[in-house]
């Protein structure tokens, strides 16, 4: 089904962009939930909250794990990076948010550039954006060993006779990659965290840059373009479908969305943007979009109010949540443990 076929899915960025430690809300729980919840009744897909080592600020991951029992629908995508971090780590955390949100997580992934960020850490130099990219190619794949290394059934919970698993269903993983370094890595399972509800939480990578194609192509669920026009967008989605089809993944399954920036100063603009989305719907040029406001607090207010009632007149945006997951949302299916599929093959 094209992308003309099918209604585009929303996101929105809850970040604001130009940070300070004194502006309104940074290190309040309270102000990311009144976003995410707002965000929600507008029926989007999912909200991103970013995350880097280079400034002072919250860890995203657990502001939008405070998030998640003040919403009920809304997928929440926070950024977790691949670098100076411990695979087996990142993996569980973002499964604990799945379980958290009760299926609603997502995982943004990116990595670690610059020598400052390199030297909190101490352990090894900032690397080339392409090592760091194969690196985290290499996270998100036993990521998803460590996911499935639970069968969904894995669980007894038998109080009569004392068993809590079924050992049977829980399988080793023995993942060996390659750091930034060019040094090698090991992880080993299973997971301290059952499988997530989700199977395996919602992978987002940042495509824009060339860095990070491969990463998105093999590896995502869905891959953000940043792109001024719609024959840019229009160019890196078709590039990321046939890489992905070159992999040997369906490209259906991977969905791109251009990246856009919003500001809405006047409350006119919001009608603007909703004819500027309807136009790069037409042709095709994204699966959906990913929403950069520049104020939060007040473009997400004239987005919801604004530009989603002229969406939904338009059959581009629905009316109620279907699902109750992220994967529903974004009409993914629930993939298979693929130690189970083995095991019954």
């Amino acid at each position: 089904m094209s992308a003309l076929q099918r209604q585009p899915h929303f996101a929105v960025a809850l970040d604001t962009p130009e940070y300070t430690p004194d502006a309104p809300g940074p290190f309040d729980a309270a102000h990311y939930t009144r976003l995410a919840r707002l965000a929600e009744r507008g029926t989007l897909d999912f909200v991103t909250l970013g995350d880097t080592f280079a400034r002072p600020g919250p860890d995203a991951l657990a502001v939008l794990a405070r998030v998640a029992p003040h919403t009920a629908h809304i997928g929440l995508v926070p950024t977790v990076t691949t670098t100076h971090t411990e695979p087996f780590h990142v993996a569980t955390a973002v499964q604990t948010l799945d379980w958290v949100s009760r299926g609603r997580a997502g995982w943004r992934a990116e990595v670690s550039r610059t020598p400052a960020e390199a030297a909190l850490f101490g352990r090894r130099p900032a690397a080339p954006a392409d090592a760091l990219w194969r690196e985290a190619t290499d996270v998100a794949d036993v990521a998803g060993r460590l996911w499935d290394s639970w069968e969904d059934d894995a669980e007894i919970r038998d109080a009569a006779t004392g068993r809590f698993i079924d050992r049977g269903k829980l399988h080793y993983v023995d993942f060996r990659g390659t750091s930034s370094t060019g040094e090698p890595f090991s992880v080993r399972g299973p997971s301290i965290v059952p499988r997530p509800p989700q199977g395996r939480p919602v992978i987002v990578v940042d495509a824009t840059e060339d860095a990070a194609r491969e990463t998105a192509a093999a590896r995502a669920d869905i891959a953000l373009v940043r792109a001024e026009d719609p024959d840019t967008a229009t160019a890196a989605r078709a590039e990321l479908r046939a890489r992905a089809e070159e992999l040997g993944r369906d490209p259906d399954r991977l969905r791109v969305l251009a990246s856009l920036p919003v500001e809405l100063p006047a409350p006119g603009d919001a009608a603007g943007l909703a004819e500027l989305l309807t136009d790069w719907h037409g042709t095709e040029a994204a699966d959906g979009f990913h929403l950069r406001p520049a104020d939060p607090v007040r473009d997400l207010a004239r987005l919801v109010d604004g530009t989603v009632p002229v969406l939904r007149r338009r059959g581009l945006l629905r009316r109620s949540y279907q699902g109750t997951t992220l994967r529903d949302h974004l009409g993914l299916a629930r993939p298979a443990s693929r130690y189970a599929t083995g095991k019954a093959s």
